[in-house]
């Protein structure tokens, strides 16, 4: 009998839906990561839960509303992590015209289940606080709604649900290769150590690393897909208003501009073909430069590139990068022969979707149980998206040397589950050592032992974003503590 039913390749956004889904429905789940959780392309999205309103140029009015009905699944089952906001497009004279704008977003209205979410609405910026980091010129705008998500954050707590339904999560394990047969049997590196084990079928959801894996390791043919990188730029804070700007840039793509930890903003995407090592994804001069340009065409306060306090890089595969169609994902069953599943590419939103279609595709291989991952929260989702600000409150009331940026940031990565952080805590200092103004040990501690942080940056860029604020002596003390605690 084999060691597990199904074992998955890559800990990105992908692999860890393909676990928590498998595993709840009842299989023996192994996920294999060669370095952190979601540390690829699902750390460096665009961080949006959204319809895609680009789509409905392109007519793929279908596809808009099944992304319409996942981002609405996202409030319900992850409301700490996924936040309705309102999206404003300043109407631009040498761009689509004003009716062809609001002609889309009347559609995208319609197109979306009764959600709670304001509907789409026609703003004059000369009198409203969207209007106040725009150049002049600019009178109109559109409104709607949509939602963000804290991306890396959803990777790792979508893990942590795999792992409390039975799947087991290595980090640090690579898979060096696998022989079929009537099962796989995979021999691994696992943190120096080697491992075999067996599977009865294998999930290759490596993202960027999708063909060498099927090559070196599975030895199978590989995928016809296309490398894409997709990059975006972190700066100062450019403007004060709770919205994300959608810009029209010259070139016909949409550009987002959203408040990022508070004190800075996201600016992307650009994206081109991308050719190299998946490890090493760098963004090019140009490509800050087009961002920058694209934003300096609206805001008010002009940005240059050494304004560019971070970029934020990633690699995957998608099946057609000129259309830029969605993933795919692929069974190989031969006679005798135990499957492999290939998954790739697609978007955070319909992430969920995916593993669920996916993991429909073993049913003929194993009993399972139904689809049930639609209704179920993530951990510390279990409470109503509109009841963010109440779940703030509540820990001020019971912790109250906490501030309310400290607040919302703990609710916003752990929703109710920040509770098993503060504990019996009465004051700061019961928490331990401080790395800065917002982590501490007791927070360090947890995400070593309950979320698989290993090294300093898991913590700083993938875990949180606190590595863009956090001091260098900090730092130094932060990793000088995780080694103790090892």
């Amino acid at each position: 009998m084999a060691d597990y039913d199904l074992a998955i390749i890559g800990g990105g956004l992908n692999g860890v839906s393909i676990a928590r889904d498998a595993a709840g429905r009842g299989l023996r789940v192994i996920l294999l990561e060669q370095g952190d959780l979601g540390a690829g392309a699902s750390s460096a999205s665009p961080r949006l839960i959204h319809g895609d309103l680009a789509s409905l140029e392109r007519r793929h009015f279908l596809r808009v509303r099944r992304a319409l009905a996942e981002r609405d699944i996202w409030l319900r089952i992850a409301p700490h992590l996924v936040r309705p906001m309102r999206f404003a497009i300043p109407a631009h004279s040498d761009e689509r015209p004003d009716w062809q704008l609001r002609s889309w977003l009347l559609l995208y209205d319609r197109l979306a289940s009764r959600s709670g979410l304001p509907a789409s609405a026609t703003v004059d910026v000369t009198h409203h606080p969207i209007g106040n980091a725009l150049k002049r010129p600019f009178g109109t705008a559109f409104e709607y709604s949509d939602c963000v998500v804290d991306d890396s954050r959803l990777v790792v707590l979508t893990a942590v649900d795999a792992a409390v339904r039975g799947a087991v999560i290595r980090t640090g394990a690579r898979c060096t290769r696998a022989e079929r047969g009537k099962e796989w049997r995979l021999v691994t590196i696992d943190r120096g150590f080697r491992q075999v084990i067996t599977a009865r079928a294998i999930a290759n959801a490596s993202g960027a690393w999708t063909s060498s894996v099927a090559e070196t390791v599975l030895r199978v043919p590989p995928p016809k897909v296309a490398a894409v990188q997709m990059d975006q730029i972190v700066v100062r804070r450019l403007f004060d208003s709770d919205n994300i700007y959608v810009f029209q840039n010259s070139d016909g793509r949409l550009i987002f501009a959203s408040p990022y930890e508070r004190d800075f903003t996201l600016i992307g995407t650009a994206s081109h073909a991308f050719k190299g090592d998946p490890a090493i994804v760098a963004m090019a001069a140009n490509d800050v430069a087009y961002l920058c340009d694209a934003a300096n065409r609206y805001f008010r306060e002009r940005i240059e590139t050494v304004d560019v306090v971070r970029t934020l890089s990633g690699a995957n595969m998608v099946r057609n990068a000129a259309s830029g169609r969605d993933g795919a994902m692929t069974l190989d069953h031969e006679r005798a022969e135990a499957p492999l599943l290939t998954m790739f590419g697609g978007d955070v939103t319909t992430s969920r979707l995916r593993a669920e279609r996916a993991v429909s595709k073993l049913t003929p291989f194993y009993p399972m149980s139904p689809r049930w991952t639609a209704k179920a929260p993530l951990p510390g989702g279990d409470f109503a998206w509109d009841r963010f600000d109440n779940e703030v409150e509540e820990l001020r009331e019971r912790w109250r040397f906490l501030g309310d940026d400290q607040a919302r940031r703990l609710v916003g990565a752990y929703g109710t589950n920040a509770k098993a952080i503060l504990g019996d805590a009465k004051e700061r200092s019961d928490l331990g050592p401080a790395f800065g103004p917002e982590l501490t040990g007791a927070e360090v501690r947890y995400l070593m032992q309950k979320e698989w942080a290993r090294f300093p940056d898991d913590i700083l860029w993938r875990r949180s974003k606190l590595g863009l604020t956090m001091s260098s002596a900090d730092r130094e003390a932060l990793a000088a503590f995780m080694a103790a605690a090892t």
